[in-house]
């Protein structure tokens, strides 16, 4: 179980490091600059724990879909970025990889 939290934890420190990589202005402003080191530092270590105990290619499949998921969505609510029906379906098909993944996958330890 404690695999799963670091790679939540992992997902949500990578989303949030690259939500503010707009506001950082090409790392010129400190700030955010921070915040997205700090975040992707942290995804990292958080990622390499999880890999002690689920395989690097679950891991990362998971990793990338539902980062790819939250951060359109983060860039739809809040940085008026626009998503269209190909997009939508896209993404309910990388939930859905995601999904069959961890439902259905001999590979990955629950």
């Amino acid at each position: 179980m404690q695999q799963w939290i670091f790679l939540s934890l992992a997902i949500l420190s990578e989303v949030i490091a690259t939500s503010f990589l707009k506001a950082t202005e090409g790392f010129t402003r400190f700030w955010p600059s921070l915040v997205v080191v700090v975040g992707y530092l942290l995804a990292f270590y958080l990622l390499s724990l999880t890999l002690k105990t689920i395989p690097v290619g679950i891991a990362y499949a998971i990793w990338s879909g539902v980062g790819v998921v939250l951060i359109a969505i983060i860039g739809w609510l809040f940085l008026e970025q626009s998503l269209d029906i190909p997009a939508i379906i896209g993404l309910l098909l990388i939930v859905a990889g995601v999904l069959i993944i961890n439902v259905f996958s001999k590979t990955v330890s629950h």
